[in-house]
């Protein structure tokens, strides 16, 4: 049995002049712009209970009222890949993403991602746009998502995250050794020469916002927590970079690796060999969508990670 949808808004007057689809688009941001359009052309999707083209103007104060089954947001196939599952309710589910695994389906990488194992775990999230994923990180990047596990709950927290009420907190290992905390405030965007990169650009980029604190300073490299503000792709990666400190192990935005004066032989290796970027998204706390209560979660540093700290304690004799 398919799930129904049944959603209605009201069209607010500074959209006066704006286009049906383009309306629906912002007022029902769950659906793609196209899946609305085809819903608009079935007259599943009405303006004050009369059918109208996607293109027709709006004036303001209209109902717009959606009612329409829901079909598979993808052709994606479900796979029995292990999940660390922090929390899982009606309404939303809390993973501890393992490193390597990339979140979701696209070129080059169509199967073995979270959204798969998403699929397997919880069946009915195909109904679900990106199948509740409503925020990401990088394929080796470990650490706490949330997934939403119904429309109302999906809309909810996308919602947060636009007014950035969601907190997010990360471990990190920089390179350098930082005299102490500071915020980061310079616009993200693509790189302009090499489109699979970000970079901070003096022009055109998305506002973006990164607050770090030392956690540990050691003569070379410095253990870091960094909490979000904004969140644009690579943010914690380019920001650290951007100001000097590039995380250990970013093979993408770090320089090439210098062996650390006085290091022993354990660390240099440690740091030479560590697999990713030393980041960890620790902390992550929201406003429940089922309760409303403020509720945090944590999850500890994985194994490679607590193992680069160890050999970086082990290391130095003597810190700053």
């Amino acid at each position: 049995m398919k799930d129904v949808v049944e959603l209605s808004a009201q069209v607010p007057i500074q959209m006066n002049g704006m286009r049906f689809d383009q309306a629906a688009s912002e007022l029902f941001p769950d659906f793609s712009r196209s899946r609305l359009q085809g819903w608009i052309k079935d007259g599943l999707l009405t303006v004050d209970g009369r059918v109208a083209k996607p293109k027709d103007k709006l004036i303001g104060g209209e109902t717009l009222a959606l009612h329409a089954e829901l079909e598979a947001q993808g052709d994606w196939e479900p796979e029995a890949i292990e999940l660390d599952i922090i929390h899982e309710d009606d309404d939303l589910l809390i993973i501890n993403k393992q490193a390597g695994l990339v979140v979701h389906p696209a070129a080059g990488n169509y199967t073995g991602t979270l959204v798969n194992a998403l699929l397997n775990h919880a069946p009915s999230l195909v109904n679900i746009p990106r199948a509740g994923i409503v925020h990401r990180l990088d394929k080796d990047t470990t650490g706490l998502m949330v997934v939403a596990k119904t429309l109302e709950a999906h809309t909810d927290l996308v919602a947060q995250l636009a007014d950035r009420s969601v907190s997010r907190e990360y471990e990190a290992v920089a390179v350098g050794a930082m005299t102490g905390g500071g915020t980061v405030d310079a616009p993200i965007g693509r790189h302009p020469l090499q489109r699979k990169l970000m970079a901070v650009l003096s022009q055109g980029g998305k506002r973006a916002v990164t607050h770090y604190r030392v956690a540990k300073r050691y003569p070379h490299h410095t253990h870091i927590r960094v909490k979000l503000e904004t969140g644009r792709t690579h943010q914690i990666r380019v920001h650290m970079a951007h100001v000097g400190h590039p995380l250990v192990g970013d093979q993408t935005y770090g320089n090439r690796f210098k062996i650390p004066k006085g290091a022993n032989q354990q660390l240099i290796e440690a740091l030479k060999h560590f697999p990713r970027q030393a980041l960890h998204a620790f902390k992550l706390g929201l406003e429940h969508p089922g309760t409303g209560e403020y509720t945090e979660w944590t999850a500890p540093l994985p194994a490679d990670f607590r193992k680069l700290l160890d050999a970086l304690d082990q290391g130095y004799q003597q810190e700053d």
